[in-house]
């Protein structure tokens, strides 16, 4: 088969794959449709050890069962492999599993024609639904998780609050809707590219340019930060209320310090935000579906052999999607 490989920092090859060979309990998916994440820019840029080159990245997919349970049916995929025993996965809570893995970043990812998934990990889709729509379940789902999280801890239900956005690629695009969605009071997106700036706000949220000029007013009762640089932290600490809540979900670096004074003074919950629950894949997968959050028509969709090109374009920031999909 043929898979997008990631080679070497910055180097992708389109080339020839070994076939993968299901075990016992998993399915072999045809993949239809599947997104590029930050994290694989992260590790096409060589800042993630755990992605080592030659490796075939992708998560974030579309696929149809060509054999296994399920055969013949469309589905997304749940990533994260968990232990399924453990307390953690026993609560629903697998993407805390000690021995969670994650397609595309030792294991095979969904850059290739077919990939080998455990069957448990497959959530059907609607039949009627497009496969590069139903592949935003996957940043979809992140950004649903951090908000559950971020309104389970604030003080005031999320119609009454004022939120910030951080980012506006598709994981910070999908919160703000989701915000929307749920009737947040008002809803902020801080997006620095031009381009991205234009196509969030003809999804319908209220965008600025945070070098430009800051938001338009800060004490927000919840900030969500999609980026997670030195730089994003601090403008979160610094734009949420007293006894707000700061929802940290992008990891673009994990050093440098924060200000520890102003969250303790102020009482502002800072929430650690990693990936999803079984119950958010699903509960995103039927927003998307129903139109809760949109037409989503901000996605551009590419020939998976031309992904080279798609991630350096999203290196130069020259894409105006929010997320770019590719197609085997």
């Amino acid at each position: 088969m043929k898979a997008l490989i990631y080679t070497a920092t910055q180097e992708t090859a389109y080339l020839d794959a070994p076939e993968p060979e299901p075990r016992q309990g998993e399915a072999l998916v045809k993949v239809d449709a599947v997104g590029i994440c930050g994290s694989d820019m992260h590790a096409w840029h060589g800042h993630d050890p755990r992605r080592v080159p030659p490796l075939i990245l992708g998560h974030e997919a579309c696929g149809t069962v060509l054999e296994g349970p399920a055969s013949g049916g469309r589905v997304v995929f749940n990533p994260l492999i968990a232990c399924g025993a453990c307390g953690f996965c026993r609560e629903g809570r697998a993407n805390l599993c000690a021995g969670r893995e994650l397609i595309g970043m030792r294991l095979p990812g969904a850059f290739a024609e077919r990939i080998a998934m455990p069957a448990r990990n497959l959530i059907p889709v609607p039949e009627d639904m497009d496969p590069a729509k139903a592949a935003l379940t996957e940043p979809c789902a992140t950004a649903w998780h951090g908000l559950t999280l971020a309104a389970r801890a604030a003080w005031r239900p999320i119609p009454e609050s004022r939120a910030l956005v951080i980012g506006g690629g598709s994981v910070g695009l999908l919160a703000g809707l989701i915000l929307k969605a749920w009737g947040a009071r008002q809803v902020q997106l801080a997006e620095t590219n031009p381009l991205r700036r234009e196509t969030t706000a003809a999804a319908g949220l209220d965008v600025f340019d945070p070098l430009a000029a800051p938001a338009e007013s800060a004490g927000f009762d919840l900030v969500f930060d999609a980026v997670g640089a030195a730089a994003t932290r601090a403008a979160a600490i610094a734009a949420a209320r007293p006894g707000g809540v700061v929802a940290h979900v992008g990891l673009q670096d994990w050093a440098g310090e924060f200000d520890a004074r102003t969250l303790t003074l102020s009482e502002i919950a800072f929430l650690g935000v990693y990936t999803y629950t079984d119950a958010d894949l699903r509960a995103s997968l039927a927003a998307l579906h129903d139109g809760r959050l949109g037409t989503l028509d901000w996605i551009e969709e590419r020939p998976l052999a031309e992904g080279g090109q798609a991630f350096r374009d999203l290196d130069a920031g020259s894409s105006a999607a929010a997320k770019i999909v590719l197609r085997p």
